[in-house]
């Protein structure tokens, strides 16, 4: 299905689910790397903790939204 004919509501939680759940694998990975990793009690920064919070908030609501969209774009295919 192109994406010109998808519905707008349906591109919008596409758009929306890939934002969240990106935001959410950028904040992991700077987690891991640039904010001093984590360790075996967590993080080692107060920047690495920070980091580690958005990652845990974003990639759950990321991945459902994500989902929910792709539900959404199968269900409008078959219509």
């Amino acid at each position: 299905m192109p994406l010109m004919t998808m519905q707008r509501d349906t591109r919008q939680l596409l758009r929306t689910g890939i934002a969240i759940f990106g935001t959410g694998a950028i904040a992991a990975l700077l987690a891991l790397t640039v904010c001093g990793g984590i360790g075996r009690q967590g993080p080692h920064t107060n920047s690495g903790w920070l980091a580690l919070m958005m990652a845990m908030g974003c990639l759950p609501t990321g991945t459902l939204t994500l989902a929910l969209a792709i539900a959404k774009l199968i269900g409008d295919r078959k219509r």
